[in-house]
C-alpha cells in the first residue's frame, strides 16, 4: 500500500511537472495578452500586423538602450521592449537584443562610439542626479534594423522642445514606436524604390538648397529632376510624388497641362509655394522692401482644386528670432536677437499622421491658405495652422523693422489660426475641363494619351511656404550646409524635415504603416496636489488593509479548522 501510494504520489508530480513545462513552452511560442487601455495602446494597427505576417526571412534588432536609467529612460527601454515582443507574437522572424555601448576598457568604448558615429548615430547627453550630486552620461537611445547587408537607424527619442515636459517627450517617443518600427522594417525590406520628381525651371529651389531633404529622401526612394518641358507626359508609375518646391517664374500653359493630367491619372504633389517675393536678406541691405506677388500663374489649378493662397504675409506672436546688429565695439558688430513675427514657429495640432506628436516647424514669409467648395469631392483638412495671436498684411506690405522697436500689442493680433498647409484627398476636376480643342484632343490621341476631365481618388499638399523644405547653405564653394530645419539664430533645429518625411510617406502610401502614427499613449500624471493632501489617508490603507486581511483570512481559516475537527 505504501509502495503504491509512493509511486502515485511520484507520478501526479511528473504529470504537474510535465504540464508546467508544456504551458511554459506554449507561453514562448504563442505570445498573447488582453488590451484593456481605452487608447488600445498595446494592440498593433493592421497595417503593421500585415507587415510582420508577410515576413520570410530574419530581421535583426539591436537597441543600444541597455544599462541603469533614470526612471523615463527605464519607460522607454521597458516600451521599446514590449513593442518587440509584440511584433515577435506576429512573427517569429523578428529577433532583438538589447546592448550597452559603455562596457568594456576606455579603449572599447572609444572604438564603439567611433564606430557609431561613422554610422550617423549620434549621443544623448544625459544628466542624472543621485544624492544631491550631477553626473553626465552619454547614451544611445537608438534601434538598428539588420536584414541582410541592409540597415536603418531609428531614433526611440524625439526631439526635446521647450514647451513639453521631460514626460511629454518620453510620452511622445513611446507612442510613436510601433510606427517607426513597423517604418523601419517595411523600408529596409521593400524591393522596388518609389520615385520622387522634383521640378525644375521656374526658379525653383536649387540643389544646395534642396541638399538634406533630397539626401534623405535618397535612403529610401529614387529622386531625380525633371524639366517639363523635356517631357510629353507624366505618368504615376514613373513618378509616385512630384515636388514643386518654391518657384519663382511662371509655369506655362503646357506645363499646367501636364501636371493637371497626371494628377487626373492619380498622381501626387507636394505643393510648396511663396506667394509673396518676400526676402529677409534684401531687407538687410537697404532696411525696408515691398514684396510683390510672384508672378506663378498656377493659382486656377489651384483654385480649381480647392484651395486658394491669398496675397499676404502672416504675422505671429509665436514665431523665431533673428540677429540684428544693435552697436558696435571697436571693429566688431555686436548682435542681439530679436523676435520676427514674419517667421511663425508653427505647433502643429491634430491627430493627423503627418502632423501626429510633431515639434513646431519653422515657416518664413507665408500666406493665408483659404479653402474653396469643390465640383467634385475633395476633403480638406488643415495640418499646419499659425496661433491663435496672428494677424494679416496684405499686398502691398512695406516691410521694414521699425516694428521691433515697440512692444507687440496682442490686440492687434486677433485674427486667430489662419491655415499655412492643407491637405487635399479625393477626386479633383481637371482645371481644363471643357477648355481642351479638337485640334488638341486629336494630337493627343496620336501621341496615345487620352484627356481625363476628373481624376482618380488622389492627393495633395499644399503648403504656403517654400523654404520650409529649404537647408541653410553654409559655403557653396565647398557644398557645405546646416541640417534641414535648423535656424542659425536661435541655434535650434526645427521639426521641418519630419514634416515634410511624413507628408511624402503620406502621399505616397495613405493605407501603409503610417497609420500607427495615429495611435494616442495618454499621459495620466499624478495629481500632485491631491497626494499631498491625502497622503496620510493612503499610507493608513496601504499599510493597515494588508494586514486586516490577512487577521481576517487566519480568524476564518482557524474557525474552519476548529469547526471541522470539532465534529
Amino acid at each position: 500500500m505504501s509502495r503504491s501510494k509512493r509511486s502515485q504520489s511520484l507520478l501526479q508530480f511528473g504529470l504537474f511537472c510535465g504540464i508546467v513545462l508544456f504551458i511554459n513552452i506554449l507561453a514562448n511560442v504563442f505570445y498573447a495578452h488582453f488590451d484593456l487601455t481605452e487608447e488600445k495602446r498595446f494592440t498593433l494597427t493592421q497595417p503593421t500586423r500585415e507587415l510582420l505576417r508577410g515576413l520570410k526571412d530574419q530581421v535583426y534588432v539591436q537597441i543600444l538602450l541597455e544599462g541603469e536609467f533614470p526612471a523615463g529612460f527605464k519607460r522607454l527601454q521597458t516600451a521599446t521592449r514590449e513593442m518587440l515582443d509584440d511584433f515577435r507574437s506576429e512573427s517569429g522572424f523578428v529577433d532583438y537584443q538589447f546592448d550597452d555601448p559603455a562596457l568594456g576598457s576606455l579603449e572599447d568604448v572609444n572604438a564603439r562610439r567611433k564606430a557609431l558615429a561613422e554610422q550617423g548615430i549620434a549621443p544623448v547627453n544625459l544628466r542624472v542626479a543621485d544624492q544631491g550630486e550631477t553626473t553626465q552620461k552619454l547614451i544611445y537611445p537608438v534601434a538598428i534594423f539588420r536584414f541582410g547587408s541592409r540597415q536603418v537607424v531609428v531614433k526611440l527619442l524625439e526631439n526635446e522642445s521647450g514647451n513639453l515636459s521631460p514626460d511629454e517627450v518620453i510620452n511622445n517617443s513611446v507612442s510613436l514606436l510601433e510606427y517607426k518600427f513597423a517604418n523601419a522594417i517595411k523600408k529596409i525590406l521593400s524591393p522596388a524604390r518609389p520615385v520622387i520628381l522634383f521640378t525644375k525651371g521656374h526658379g525653383e529651389l536649387d540643389d544646395l538648397q534642396l541638399a538634406d531633404f533630397d539626401q534623405t529622401l535618397r535612403a529610401f526612394y529614387d529622386t531625380d529632376r525633371i524639366l517639363l518641358d523635356s517631357v510629353v507626359q507624366i505618368k504615376p508609375e514613373d513618378c509616385a510624388l512630384m515636388v514643386i518646391a518654391k518657384p519663382r517664374s511662371s509655369f506655362s500653359e503646357k506645363d499646367k497641362f501636364k501636371i493637371d493630367q497626371y494628377i487626373m491619372q492619380g498622381g501626387r504633389i507636394l505643393w510648396l509655394i511663396d506667394r509673396m517675393n518676400a526676402d529677409l536678406d534684401s531687407m538687410r541691405v537697404t532696411g525696408r522692401f515691398v514684396p510683390i506677388d510672384y508672378p506663378l500663374n498656377i493659382e486656377d489649378m489651384l483654385f480649381k482644386y480647392g484651395v486658394r493662397i491669398q496675397p499676404d504675409l502672416i504675422l505671429d506672436l509665436e514665431c523665431t528670432k533673428i540677429r540684428l546688429v544693435v552697436g558696435q565695439v571697436g571693429n566688431s558688430p555686436q548682435f542681439d536677437l530679436f523676435p520676427w513675427y514674419f517667421h511663425l514657429a508653427v505647433r502643429p495640432t491634430g491627430t493627423h499622421p503627418v502632423v501626429k506628436n510633431l515639434d513646431r516647424v519653422d515657416l518664413r514669409f507665408c500666406s493665408s491658405i483659404d479653402t474653396i467648395r469643390t465640383k467634385t469631392p475633395v476633403k480638406k483638412t488643415p495640418l499646419l495652422t499659425s496661433s491663435q495671436y496672428s494677424r494679416l498684411q496684405f499686398s502691398p506690405v512695406d516691410l521694414n523693422f521699425e516694428v521691433l522697436k515697440y512692444q507687440p500689442d496682442p490686440a492687434k493680433f486677433n485674427k486667430g489660426f489662419q491655415n499655412v498647409g492643407v491637405l487635399l484627398e479625393g477626386t479633383f476636376p481637371s482645371n481644363y475641363e471643357n477648355r481642351v480643342s479638337e485640334e488638341m484632343m486629336s494630337g493627343m490621341k496620336q501621341l496615345g494619351m487620352d484627356f481625363k476631365p476628373s481624376s482618380v481618388p488622389t492627393r495633395m499638399l499644399v503648403i504656403s511656404d517654400g523654404d520650409v523644405a529649404a537647408n541653410f547653405v553654409r559655403n557653396r564653394a565647398e557644398k557645405q550646409w546646416f541640417p534641414l530645419g535648423f535656424n542659425q539664430n536661435d541655434n535650434t533645429t526645427y521639426a521641418n524635415k519630419d514634416l515634410l518625411i511624413n507628408a511624402v510617406e503620406y502621399l505616397i502610401d495613405p493605407d501603409g504603416v503610417i497609420e500607427a502614427r495615429s495611435k494616442e499613449v495618454k499621459l495620466r500624471l499624478l495629481d500632485n496636489v491631491r497626494a499631498r493632501d491625502e497622503k496620510t489617508l493612503w499610507q493608513v490603507l496601504n499599510i493597515a488593509t494588508p494586514l486586516l486581511l490577512l487577521g481576517l483570512f487566519a480568524w476564518v481559516f482557524n474557525w474552519r479548522r476548529k469547526r471541522r475537527y470539532a465534529r
